[in-house]
């Protein structure tokens, strides 16, 4: 059909959201060393216009408040003419990897987000 596939969005939001940490210093590597994971617990997706094949998209990735036990991104992608393709939000949920529970935000990610 020449657009992209509908699924790739959902990979899309995660480049924008590791991007994101990454700008920040932190990697969901050194996140699950320190034993933290970050499972997608919802993600929403409105598509406004089809990215086709060899378009250049840019995601732009908005952390929506201040993360507690959970960390709420809202995203916009655009295509190489600026325009918006679509918007997205998803919530993720702090777990302790060893005990399968929600925890607190890590101390080093609210200092790296000024708070």
């Amino acid at each position: 059909m020449g657009v992209v596939y509908h699924g790739n969005y959902a990979q899309f939001f995660e480049m924008g959201r590791t991007e994101w940490l990454r700008s920040l210093g932190v990697t969901y590597k050194d996140m699950e060393m320190n034993g933290i994971m970050l499972p997608v617990i919802s993600l929403s997706c409105n598509f406004i216009k089809s990215a086709l094949y060899d378009d250049v998209l840019t995601i732009t990735t908005f952390l929506k408040k201040k993360p507690l036990v959970k960390i709420e991104f809202d995203y916009e992608i655009v295509n190489q003419n600026n325009e918006l393709i679509c918007t997205g939000n998803s919530v993720l949920a702090f777990m302790n990897s060893k005990t399968m529970k929600p925890t607190r935000c890590p101390i080093y990610l609210l200092e790296s987000l000024g708070f």
